[in-house]
C-alpha cells in the first residue's frame, strides 16, 4: 500500500504539471524512485495509473464534503464555505489538481465537478427555498457562478504556480470575490455593507 500511494503521489504531481499526454510511465517511476517492473506491477498501463489518481483526487474531495457538512451552517453559507475548501484543496494537494486536468484531457472520464455539483445544487435550492437568495437569483444560475468562480480560481492557481510567493493565495482572493458577489458592484444601489478594514465606497459616503 505504502508502494502504490507514492507512485498515486508521484503520478499526481507529473499528470499535474505535464497533463496526461506529457506524462510516461518511465517519468513516473524516476520520480518515485522506482524501478519500472515496480510501477507496472500495481499499474500496468498509464491508463490504469491516471484512474487511480483521479479516484484518489475524488476521494480527498468528498473527504472535503463530508467533514462541512457536518458543521451547523446556512446552506448558502455552506456553498460558500465549500468553495473555498475546494480552492484550498487546489492549492494544496497536487492529486486535485491533477484530477481536474486530467478530467479535462481524457475524454469519457468523471469531471472533477461531478464530485461537488450535486452537492451545491442541492444546498442552493434549499437556500432559495428558505428565502436566502433573492427571487431573480436562480440556484441554476448560482450554480453556474460557483462553477465560474472555482475555474477562475483554477486558472489563477496555474498562472501563479512557481512565481513570487508573496502572490495573494487563491482562497483569500475568492473570498474577495465572494464579497463582491454578494453585496453587488453598482454604486447605483441602497447602502452596501464594506469589508472590515477597507475604505467607504463612493455608495457608501453619498
Amino acid at each position: 500500500m505504502r508502494t502504490r500511494q507514492a507512485l498515486i503521489k508521484a503520478a499526481s504531481e507529473e499528470f499535474d504539471l505535464y497533463g496526461y499526454d506529457g506524462t510516461s510511465l518511465s517519468r513516473i517511476s524516476s520520480v518515485a524512485g522506482m524501478s519500472i517492473g515496480a510501477v507496472t506491477f500495481h499499474f500496468p498501463t498509464k491508463v490504469h495509473l491516471a484512474d487511480a489518481v483521479q479516484e484518489e483526487g475524488r476521494a480527498v474531495t468528498l473527504a472535503a464534503l463530508e467533514r462541512l457538512s457536518a458543521e451547523t451552517m446556512t446552506p448558502l453559507r455552506m456553498v460558500i464555505d465549500l468553495t473555498l475548501e475546494l480552492t484550498r484543496l487546489m492549492e494544496q494537494e497536487p492529486s486535485v489538481r491533477a484530477t481536474i486536468r486530467l478530467g479535462r484531457e481524457r475524454p469519457g472520464t468523471e469531471a472533477w465537478s461531478d464530485a461537488w455539483l450535486p452537492t451545491v445544487r442541492g444546498l442552493l435550492d434549499r437556500a432559495y427555498e428558505s428565502g436566502q437568495l433573492r427571487t431573480d437569483a436562480l440556484p441554476a444560475d448560482v450554480t453556474t457562478l460557483v462553477e465560474h468562480l472555482t475555474s477562475g480560481a483554477e486558472d489563477y492557481l496555474r498562472r501563479r504556480m512557481g512565481s513570487d510567493p508573496a502572490f495573494e493565495s487563491a482562497v483569500a482572493q475568492l473570498k474577495r470575490v465572494w464579497h463582491l458577489a454578494l453585496v453587488g458592484v453598482s454604486a447605483e444601489t441602497s447602502t452596501l455593507p464594506r469589508q472590515t478594514g477597507s475604505p467607504e465606497s463612493p455608495a457608501q459616503t453619498g
